[in-house]
């Protein structure tokens, strides 16, 4: 098979890495890629928002699957351009996306559903929505309705702090996707991450993940895009994943095939479980980054036999086969991240670290420069690697964080705290 896979973060590079492990892949090819995955594909310049200049790419290049990996492609509608010219797709439509590009219609869709999440309400101006938190009270979530880059979520423990919020989003921190914000509840409990694979008609429950949104050791600070997850979540046992897919999963999928929309790809289930009992808290509509990096480096080359029979329509005949290990991915972020950074700064070591199916280091925010590995986002590696236990998996990753000199990053020191107390 000659596959493409659209995006260039770490995300991808572990797409790319399971992928590569596959006899089946004959080709693969990345776009735009970055540092490390060009160490083991091809990288392709290409306008990945551009359905017709992807759709062109892939016919030239006799594609059989493209994978998209990050959220923007589905919200420009580039997987509706590959399936309308019989290029087999792996994500959602535009329409179906809108899980994740549109909080509000979430929430719609999940009050249709009858599916359990927090308590909410929409504003699309300043003054009606700071008087909604002052009669609410903190605490209290603000949400940017549309995509955000993961960071449009500000878990305010004050009413101050929630309309400082408030002030940002309108004031236009976050582009259009501030235009209208949801203003949610605060739920209490435990966060984990849910994936499953659904092709319009079968789920599939895929595996569990936790991420650590914060940025500071003991979930302190600002939120990130995910400063390091772990896999498989203790939190999500048998019961509460029965519980999450008969509840919300199934029930959301149903909505939306009764809609017209029906969901083909991976669906990331946020959830927070409060006593054994689960509350959707998001969905993301591709895999979670980092979570993707601790799933991939424990599922290996099946990765793209379950992605192809998604984008076939034939996931019925499928199963995940886990093995009983676990994997640990820490990032490492430029200082100063999620606010301003500084790029371009070297990062050696990474030639001297093992490189085998228990130890990875995924490139995100990298560029290969003069012969040098640089920094070239806000978060840069993805430190992963598995274990027996958890506890030795951590280790691992850890011992590949020591491994790397680059004085300008930073990582968090407690990835997996809650799992081993």
């Amino acid at each position: 098979m000659n596959i493409l896979i659209l995006g260039g973060g770490g995300r991808e590079h572990s797409l790319a890495w399971a992928v590569m492990q596959n006899p089946k892949c004959d080709k693969l090819i990345v776009a735009p890629g970055n540092a490390g995955i060009a160490m083991i594909a091809e990288c392709a310049s290409l306008d990945i928002l551009d359905g017709g200049a992807v759709t062109e790419f892939a016919e030239a290049e006799a594609i059989d699957l493209v994978i998209i990996g990050p959220e923007a492609p589905l919200e420009a509608g580039v997987a509706d351009t590959l399936a309308q010219a019989g290029i087999a797709v792996f994500g959602p439509s535009a329409a179906a996306a809108r899980l994740e590009t549109s909080k509000t219609f979430t929430k719609e869709i999940c009050d249709a559903a009858g599916a359990p999440t927090a308590a909410w309400a929409r504003f699309e101006a300043l003054e009606p929505a700071q008087a909604y938190v002052r009669a609410k009270g903190a605490p209290i979530v603000v949400k940017a309705d549309g995509l955000a880059a993961g960071k449009g979520v500000v878990v305010a423990e004050t009413e101050a702090e929630a309309l400082a919020a408030l002030d940002d989003m309108f004031a236009g921190s976050f582009g259009a996707a501030g235009a209208a914000v949801v203003i949610e509840e605060m739920m209490r409990g435990e966060e984990a991450s849910f994936f499953v694979l659904v092709d319009g008609d079968t789920v599939l429950p895929f595996g569990t993940a936790q991420d650590h949104k914060r940025v500071g050791d003991g979930d302190t600070g600002p939120n990130t895009g995910g400063m390091g997850a772990y896999s498989p979540a203790p939190v999500m046992t048998d019961a509460v994943s029965t519980r999450a897919l008969d509840d919300i999963v199934r029930p959301t999928m149903a909505e939306m095939a009764r809609r017209g929309t029906p969901y083909r790809g991976v669906l990331y289930v946020g959830l927070m479980i409060d006593n054994g009992a689960p509350r959707l808290v998001e969905y993301n509509v591709r895999f979670g980054d980092p979570e993707c990096q601790a799933l991939m480096m424990r599922l290996g080359a099946q990765a793209l036999d379950l992605m192809q029979a998604v984008a076939e329509g034939r996931l019925g005949d499928m199963q995940v086969t886990w093995a009983e290990d676990h994997a640990v991915c820490v990032v490492m972020a430029a200082r100063g991240y999620p606010g301003a950074y500084e790029k371009g700064t070297e990062i050696r070591g990474l030639d001297t670290l093992p490189e085998d199916a228990a130890h990875m280091v995924f490139h995100a925010g990298t560029r290969a420069e003069g012969g040098k590995i640089e920094a070239a986002g806000g978060r840069v590696l993805g430190a992963t690697a598995r274990g027996a236990t958890l506890a030795e998996a951590q280790a691992r990753a850890y011992a590949l964080v020591d491994g790397i000199d680059w004085p300008e990053g930073f990582v968090r020191r407690d990835i997996g705290w809650r799992a081993l107390g």
